[in-house]
């Protein structure tokens, strides 16, 4: 793991305040989304063993973010509210933190705090700060003496983690600039094909091929069988001028059916967020929407639909 850039952290009695100051290696959008999506900061927020769980979040001003935070088998469980005060896209979010019962009801006896969390981007890292502010000097000490320090510094660490861990794979699949390719699927041939395909343009795949084996396992699914495993998930080999094309193989055995049409899509990848969700509004009215432009597992910002005329597409901004 990378060390942090930057690294302090100050109790200031006087003031009734912690603040901390870290750096990541990372560029701010990446660290603003895993201060700001649950399903991030679930990753790493609690120090281990302790995880979150989200219940709920209302990721805007006056909304809050409900979640459990347990020790291993669920002892030692505490509900935990942060209602949101100010939002500023990638440069600013503030909350006010407390416990709860499980209905959402603030427990009185226990202190709460205001934090101010502040991105600044450098280059291509981002500095963050952290100010967290007590109504009494008795709340702040209470709250050091339970661990803080040791506690947050733990979290910070896994957000080292998971931030080194993601940014690592952007550098590694994101294009240099916006592309189009070809996306092809095959019953259990994709293989196959692209070996052949390979001999005729003499060209080799672009990081290797990726197997259905290599999911990450979904609790709401069941395992992938055996059989499966060693199917191609994705793979990319370059033809000519530039032009890249991809595949992956559809196994019926996952709920594919392939016929004359549908195995054959034009990928475009644009080079923000915004241009993506663009396009895919402006292209799929009057459609069908196989997949709503969401965030997936390897990375990306996905989505997938058959326009007015037939023509398949997929959006896929990697981030």
């Amino acid at each position: 793991m990378t060390k942090a850039i930057l690294s302090n952290f100050l109790v200031d009695k006087e003031n009734k305040k912690i603040i901390v100051d870290r750096g990541f290696n990372a560029p701010v959008d990446l660290v603003w989304a895993a201060w700001t999506e649950a399903d991030i900061l679930e990753q790493w927020w609690a120090p281990k063993p302790y995880q979150v769980k989200t219940k709920s979040q209302d990721f805007r001003e006056g909304g809050r973010w409900f979640y459990l935070m347990s020790g291993p088998d669920g002892q030692d469980a505490h509900w935990c509210l942060a209602d949101y005060k100010k939002i500023i896209p990638q440069s600013m979010l503030s909350w006010l933190d407390g416990f709860s019962d499980e209905a959402g009801n603030i427990k009185q006896e226990f202190p709460r705090s205001l934090w101010l969390v502040s991105f600044k981007a450098n280059g291509a890292t981002t500095e963050v700060n952290v100010t967290i502010t007590y109504k009494d000097l008795a709340d702040l000490e209470k709250i050091v003496s339970f661990g803080f320090k040791q506690g947050f510094s733990a979290g910070m660490d896994n957000l080292d983690q998971y931030i080194n861990a993601q940014f690592y794979l952007r550098k590694q699949n994101r294009p240099h600039k916006a592309r189009v390719s070809m996306y092809v699927n095959f019953d259990g041939k994709t293989e196959e094909a692209f070996n052949f395909y390979r001999s005729v343009f003499k060209t080799e795949f672009i990081n290797g091929i990726k197997r259905f084996g290599e999911l990450p396992p979904d609790p709401n699914n069941p395992p992938i069988a055996d059989t499966l495993k060693k199917m191609v998930l994705h793979v990319e080999l370059p033809l000519v001028g530039g032009y890249i094309l991809m595949g992956t193989d559809a196994p019926k055995e996952m709920g594919f059916t392939l016929e004359q049409g549908n195995n054959m899509h034009i990928q475009l990848e644009p080079e923000s967020k915004k241009e993506a969700d663009r396009i895919f509004k402006e292209l799929s009215p009057g459609g069908k929407i196989e997949m709503p432009m969401q965030d997936m597992f390897w990375g990306a910002y996905f989505g997938s639909f058959k326009d007015r005329y037939g023509i398949n597409w997929m959006i896929n901004f990697q981030q």
